[in-house]
């Protein structure tokens, strides 16, 4: 038992110290993205934005086809057209094609799961890490980024970049950063409206107790109970 509890410990100090690290490297300044998940057409824009400039290397393999069609209001006509390239199913979930040993051939590494990036590195990271490439003739692709340093991924946007307006162009990176941030909680759409209604119901719950507790309390004095005249 206390070669368990020792082992533990150690697991949990290793685990603080990597955080701390982490959180010490991690010292980049972060733009804010001002993510919406409850506007429906930058859904719809970065979700098409996403199939067509990162589905490529990137999965998303929590998500189907068609629930993102329904969640974002798309038909599956228009699913199948214009997020749909490689011969899915509209149930399939959305895998990349790219196969591992082309990655590794590639890239280096196998481009991660992009299904819970903006949990575990929020919506900010995103944001800024697809702002922040910058020109870098010492790597492969001659670009570096300022967020992750080294990163095997080329600035896939940057013809996206050159064809689109400052003002258009981050509102496009927005709109990929919002769609993810779909993908990292779904029931988001649900659960935050749904909140909304039962703050009010509660509310209006509130008011109607408070009116109910003052008429029976009318007849009643420093806790006793007063006659009526």
């Amino acid at each position: 038992m206390k070669k368990i509890l020792n082992t533990t410990l150690a697991a949990l100090a290793a685990m603080t110290i990597s955080f701390n690290a982490s959180a010490s490297a991690g010292s980049v300044h972060l733009d804010s993205a001002n993510t919406d998940i409850s506007d429906q057409g930058s859904l719809q824009n970065g979700a098409k934005l996403f199939m067509n400039y990162c589905s490529g290397c990137h999965s998303i393999s929590f998500m189907r086809y068609n629930r993102i069609g329904k969640d974002l209001n798309i038909s599956d006509a228009d699913v199948e057209k214009n997020l749909m390239f490689n011969g899915e199913k509209i149930g399939d979930n959305v895998v990349s094609s790219l196969s591992d040993a082309g990655a590794v051939n590639w890239f280096g590494t196998t481009p991660p799961d992009l299904s819970l990036v903006s949990r575990s590195k929020g919506v900010d990271w995103i944001y800024t890490y697809l702002h922040g490439f910058y020109k870098d003739e010492s790597r492969i692709f001659g670009v570096n980024n300022h967020v992750l340093e080294n990163a095997s991924m080329p600035d896939v946007l940057w013809k996206l970049k050159q064809e689109r307006s400052t003002e258009e162009f981050d509102q496009d990176v927005r709109d990929i950063t919002n769609f993810l941030d779909y993908v990292g909680e779904p029931a988001k759409l649900v659960r935050v409206d749904l909140g909304y209604k039962v703050l009010g119901f509660l509310f209006i719950l509130f008011v109607l107790s408070y009116l109910l507790k003052k008429e029976y309390w009318k007849d009643v004095k420093y806790g006793k109970w007063r006659a009526k005249d």
